[in-house]
């Protein structure tokens, strides 16, 4: 027990220092490079302007760098491979143990994590740079979604026919065989979750609802005995910290698309994971411990509706949520706090239900 709770704070905490030493350098080079838009945004999804978010975010959205999302999965990156290494360079029992880099459970959310990074990476730097051929702003939304569809839809042949995975508990249902279904209900779950990124908006709002949310999930797993799981998250709530410490007002960079796809992404494996493989509720808790990140995506799709089925009625002044509190006049700290205690709540509701039966 004990060797197994080293196993899952040692990462944790290598990889914060980490990513505190790597900062330095990384802030160097986006400031030195005008790592950030070039002009604000102007357009919504739903093709109309966007005053009132310009108002409130002009200046930030075009002289704080993007990129920090890089901080979070370097720095766990860095540290599994620095375990990894150390075990076979000294081979023995201890720190056989501490290797966490498995292919029963970490191997596919690790790949989930380097794969949303590489391809956030490659259109966080197009959009900031605007580089012949590329899309304005970077790929769209639409793209994006089939990038993340194709991830997904990999991920759940992995699981549907090496793992032999076909069902996944469900709320109010617990276990559903899915059958080959499951495979479209992968990439269902790996969308919705990749459509709560929008919440990366705020000082410090994402990094704080992520490092909840995946401590979560380390706890579940620690409790269901998928210790290399447990330690995979915590490594990724060390890097989540490091860029916390240099994103809280005023933010040093913005997490942007190389951080939150690499971080939904790798959330949607890591629920699946937890589910049926570790004979546990991983899928039938995700909404409750992502609940920000549920809250976020429905408001968007309320926004949305709303303008289409109301002649150009709004239910919110601004969407997402966090926008429209800033915009009714709470100061963007009181926001981002209390996405927090919201986030530590519905959390710890999340671990008890998926701690009971």
């Amino acid at each position: 027990m004990f060797i197994d709770i080293v196993k899952i704070f040692l990462p944790l905490t290598i990889s914060f220092f980490l990513g505190i030493a790597i900062t330095p350098f990384l802030t160097n080079y986006l400031y030195s490079h005008a790592m950030w838009k070039k002009r604000a945004k102007t357009v919504a999804l739903d093709g109309r302007g966007t005053p009132i978010f310009n108002r409130l975010h002009k200046d930030k959205e075009t002289g704080t760098p993007k990129m920090g999302g890089v901080v979070i999965w370097l720095s766990a990156t860095l540290t599994m491979f620095f375990i990894w290494l150390l075990a076979r360079l000294f081979p023995g029992d201890l720190t056989h143990k501490f290797d966490f880099l498995s292919r029963d459970q970490t191997w596919l959310p690790f790949i989930a994590l380097l794969t949303g990074a590489f391809v956030g990476l490659i259109d966080d730097y197009m959009e900031i740079k605007g580089i012949s051929g590329w899309p304005a702003g970077g790929l769209s939304l639409r793209k994006r979604l089939v990038v993340v569809a194709i991830v997904g839809f990999l991920a759940a042949l992995w699981f549907y026919l090496k793992l032999d995975v076909s069902s996944a508990t469900m709320p109010f249902f617990g276990t559903v065989e899915l059958g080959w279904l499951f495979i479209p209900f992968f990439i269902l779950v790996t969308a919705a979750i990749y459509s709560g990124g929008v919440i990366d908006g705020l000082d410090g709002l994402a990094g704080g609802i992520f490092s909840i949310i995946f401590s979560s999930y380390a706890i579940i797993a620690f409790y269901q005995n998928q210790i290399n799981l447990a330690a995979f998250c915590a490594v990724i709530v060390g890097g989540l910290l490091a860029f916390l410490w240099f994103n809280i007002p005023p933010a040093r960079f913005y997490m942007s698309e190389t951080g939150s796809m690499a971080l939904t992404l790798t959330l949607a494996v890591v629920a699946f994971m937890a589910d049926s493989l570790g004979e546990g509720k991983g899928i039938a808790v995700l909404p409750i411990i992502a609940l920000p990140l549920v809250v976020t995506t429905l408001s968007n799709i309320i926004q949305l509706c709303s303008k289409r089925f109301r002649n150009g009625k709004k239910v919110f002044q601004v969407a997402p949520l966090h926008h429209h509190f800033e915009a009714v006049g709470w100061p963007t700290y009181k926001v981002t706090m209390r996405y927090w205690v919201i986030g530590v709540v519905s959390a710890a509701i999340g671990i008890i239900v998926a701690m009971i039966g």
